[in-house]
């Protein structure tokens, strides 16, 4: 069994800021796995439940708000008698420049609330797909930045991006963590400045 969660804020005002780039892969993967049932509230969040090549999954968007995270994802793990291994989070990530996409297995929080939560809930030896969102250039910008929306010249590589990483997401399951992000990584090429890659994920 897996569990995948997508972080981010509930409520329409939220819907297409930086920091719901977790909600919004979370729903991609409902919309293009049809085996997946329908959103149910459940675990102070939305959960849907069914199978991704034979795999039980379990996706979930914590409705709790980021920084309260690891309370969903936590009544999920304790439920379901879950390990770390078997859980994956997608969030937004301000180290990565806009439209990258890296693959980690346990590490820091690096200052992200939502993972800070979870880890604190859990332990931090879980999955973690991180989309870059590039960052604003002060700290003191961070908050403003991660709660804007997306900009329209965004719009092409977050969508590929999202449909990619929902289509192919049984090759996390399956262990394969460069060939999904090297899926990703080529899906959007197209639409980001072209700069040398820095592959730092797993």
């Amino acid at each position: 069994m897996w569990l995948i969660v997508g972080l981010g804020n509930p409520g329409e005002k939220y819907s297409y800021n930086r920091h719901n780039i977790g909600f919004m892969a979370a729903d991609e993967i409902v919309r293009r796995h049809s085996s997946l049932g329908s959103w149910q509230k459940k675990f102070n969040g939305l959960i849907s439940e069914g199978r991704i090549n034979g795999e039980k999954v379990i996706v979930a968007k914590p409705q709790t708000y980021m920084n309260k995270s690891g309370l969903c994802v936590g009544q999920i793990m304790q439920f379901y008698k879950l390990k770390p291994y078997q859980l994956w989070i997608f969030h937004d990530e301000l180290d990565l420049e806009p439209g990258r996409f890296r693959v980690k297995k346990g590490g820091g929080h690096g200052g992200h609330n939502g993972l800070r939560d979870i880890s604190a809930a859990i332990g931090a030896d879980y999955g973690r797909i991180r989309m870059g969102i590039g960052h604003p250039g002060h700290k003191n910008h961070v908050s403003s930045y991660v709660l804007s929306n997306f900009s329209i010249s965004d719009k092409d590589w977050l969508s590929v991006m999202i449909e990619t990483a929902a289509d192919q997401i049984n090759l996390l399951f399956t262990e394969e963590y460069e060939t999904y992000m090297n899926k990703v990584a080529l899906s959007v090429k197209s639409y980001l400045p072209s700069k040398k890659e820095n592959n730092d994920g797993i």
